[in-house]
């Protein structure tokens, strides 16, 4: 289960640590606020299951998500194995007693959330943890299969992220105090670099951002946060300065030429065209040889790296250089 970073200004969020880090400092502000005005109490078990549209999804999903997993229900009116799913999982979240909070999304009212998951069918189901968004399943499933699925993403949560969860009072009147006063969890090994690595992308400093992460995948080469934000900040490094226009003019002319289509597939990419990326990627390993078709084979590896091994696209697209390549 490896997470990549969801936000809201496209398919894919570039600055995924920087999001994360985000996510969380606007949960600690609101646990602050909370116990300045007196508040920080255990919330509701009725406060467990909510409804989010385009509009609260930053505050109830992203941000809230530095403070619990939040599982995605994505379902319609229409969709018969929405309702039998839903209330499965409406039952789950209150039994987890806040190690894992539960947010529905209809699908008809909130297209934009739908396209930038990706989801091709309903029922789906994703969780984001700390700002990174998990895919879970899609389609009907077992309360058995969905009970180890809930496990595992509270061990993601717990091991990668110091996130346990809220305190759950069940005497506790809904609608009341969502923060909960459980204390930080303590630094970890890296934090301290990835804290200089967000900040570097925060300032547009990329080599700066380069150098953090590498520094912290010298000690721990397999860290996740680490090389998802290193393939990010050499991909903004890679389209800094370049013109969009002329790049994709270039790539048009020149279909044969797997530089020409190496760097508009990284602005296909930057831009939020995921599957442009990888197809543009894909089609050129079909005609190239040699040198030239490994080269585009390793930078569709990378950008598989930026988007997340378990996006469907990704899998998608794996699949396909296979096909293309064997």
């Amino acid at each position: 289960m490896q997470p990549r970073n969801m936000s809201m200004s496209g398919v894919v969020d570039l600055a995924a640590v920087k999001a994360a880090q985000e996510a969380k400092a606007k949960a600690e502000q609101a646990r602050a606020e909370a116990a300045r005005q007196g508040g920080g109490g255990a919330v509701s078990p009725a406060d467990l299951v909510i409804d989010v549209d385009e509009a609260s999804f930053e505050r109830d999903v992203l941000q809230r998500s530095a403070e619990v997993p939040v599982v995605l229900d994505f379902w319609a009116e229409w969709c018969q194995p929405c309702k039998q799913l839903s209330p499965v999982l409406e039952r789950l979240a209150v039994e987890y007693e806040g190690r894992v909070l539960l947010a529905k999304i209809d699908v008809d009212a909130n297209q934009m959330l739908m396209q930038q998951f990706g989801i091709q069918g309903i029922p789906a189901v994703f969780a984001v943890v700390a700002g990174q968004a998990l895919p879970l399943f899609q389609g009907a499933a077992g309360e058995a299969q969905i009970r180890q699925t809930l496990d595992q993403l509270v061990a993601v949560a717990e091991q990668r992220f110091g996130i346990t969860g809220l305190a759950v009072d069940p005497d506790a009147e809904p609608g009341g105090p969502t923060a909960d006063q459980a204390p930080a969890a303590p630094a970890g090994p890296h934090d301290a670099a990835l804290d200089a690595a967000a900040q570097a992308l925060d300032a547009g400093d990329l080599d700066g951002a380069v150098r953090a992460y590498k520094n912290v995948l010298s000690d721990d080469p397999g860290h996740p946060e680490a090389k998802l934000g290193l393939a990010q900040a050499e991909l903004f490094q890679r389209v800094q300065g370049l013109d969009l226009a002329q790049v994709r003019k270039e790539a048009a002319e020149k279909p044969g030429d797997a530089q020409a289509q190496i760097t508009a597939a990284d602005m296909d990419l930057v831009g939020g065209h995921v599957e442009d990326a990888f197809g543009r990627l894909i089609d050129t390993v079909k005609r190239t040889a040699g040198d030239d078709r490994d080269a585009v084979r390793l930078r569709l590896l990378e950008l598989f790296e930026v988007v997340g091994a378990d996006d469907p696209r990704v899998t998608a697209a794996r699949r396909a250089l296979a096909r293309a390549l064997f």
